[in-house]
């Protein structure tokens, strides 16, 4: 996976946007980075694009900006000119993908069914983009090709919004979801620059769903704790579960026997994908104890983070749900 595709599958959701003016380029970019998301496809359907994508990658280097719908060599090399990181068409051309590979660019065409998905590989590649995803199947489509296609990744795009959104990304084979739902043409053409910050962010907290896992509450020793927990058990009937290190009541409370981190204790937050939870926060300043990452039972992907410092006497930590 070269460090391009990486950083889309981090991404999770690439905004695909139709720009008729090159003056909304960078109040745009500007508005999807303040909802926290800092990537976004400019598609060739209007004269701008390549402007575009010059104007956002020469004020926002950071921002990981491709060029859709590409449909032509002469459109890759304008793409690649303006400084666009990743080339997506909606169906396979060769020759799109030859240029794009010869100006040494990550190139995502189109792909909706085996065959399709075959000629990609047969060029070399490893990403498709899966177009139009609704109409094409959606995600049980793309499940019955990833099954003799194990390592073939999809980039959704087409009829997705956050209502569906989750149900591709928890799929291993999806990469990352385009969608235009936070972009909308009316809203752009309108200037309305904060709805669209509000809508990408609200589609980045679909996206992780965080949600409070537990609360742990340090004691000195295991006897306090278990008088702790036998106060919750009393009150409210939550049954405890001795879980070695701590004694849980309900699936809420966690009673640690021992000072654990956090000067009263910690708060572990459930989240639907922590290795792009982990990025964004890292993107937003925020450090983690990478020596105490616990990682899930093949040992490649975390499933439990914490924060470094506290936050209000707590520790924070973040869990896969």
């Amino acid at each position: 996976m070269n460090d391009i595709i990486e950083r889309i599958g981090l991404a999770g959701i690439i905004p695909v946007v139709k720009l008729k003016r090159a003056e909304d380029a960078l109040p745009l970019a500007k508005a999807l980075c303040a909802g926290g998301i800092c990537a976004a496809e400019i598609t060739f359907r209007t004269d701008c694009a390549a402007a575009a994508i010059a104007e956002i990658t020469r004020e926002i280097p950071n921002m990981l900006i491709g060029a859709g719908t590409v449909l032509t060599t002469a459109q890759v090399d304008e793409a690649v000119a303006a400084g666009a990181k990743f080339i997506v068409s909606p169906g396979l051309n060769p020759e799109v993908v030859r240029r794009s590979m010869d100006r040494g660019v990550t190139v995502i065409p189109g792909c909706a069914t085996p065959t399709e998905v075959e000629r990609a590989i047969s060029l070399g590649l490893d990403t498709v983009k899966f177009f139009p995803a609704e109409a094409a199947g959606g995600i049980d489509m793309i499940k019955a090709m990833a099954a003799p296609y194990s390592s073939i990744k999809f980039m959704p795009t087409g009829g997705i919004g956050e209502n569906n959104l989750n149900e591709y990304l928890a799929c291993d084979n999806v990469l990352a979801c385009g969608g235009s739902w936070m972009v909308r043409e009316q809203l752009i053409d309108s200037g309305e620059f904060a709805k669209i910050t509000e809508l990408a962010h609200s589609a980045l907290m679909k996206m992780f769903g965080f949600g409070i896992k537990h609360i742990g509450v340090n004691a000195p020793d295991e006897a306090t704790a278990k008088r702790s927990a036998m106060i919750m058990t009393t009150m409210f009937g939550f049954e405890p579960r001795d879980a070695g290190g701590a004694i849980f009541t309900g699936e809420l409370f966690e009673f640690m026997k021992y000072k654990f981190h956090g000067s009263i204790g910690h708060i572990g937050i459930a989240t639907n994908d922590l290795r792009r939870a982990v990025a964004y926060f890292k993107s937003m300043g925020f450090t983690f104890i990478e020596d105490e990452f616990k990682f899930d039972a093949d040992g490649r992907q975390i499933s439990a983070a914490y924060f470094t410092g506290e936050f209000f006497g707590y520790a924070i930590h973040l869990i896969a749900r």
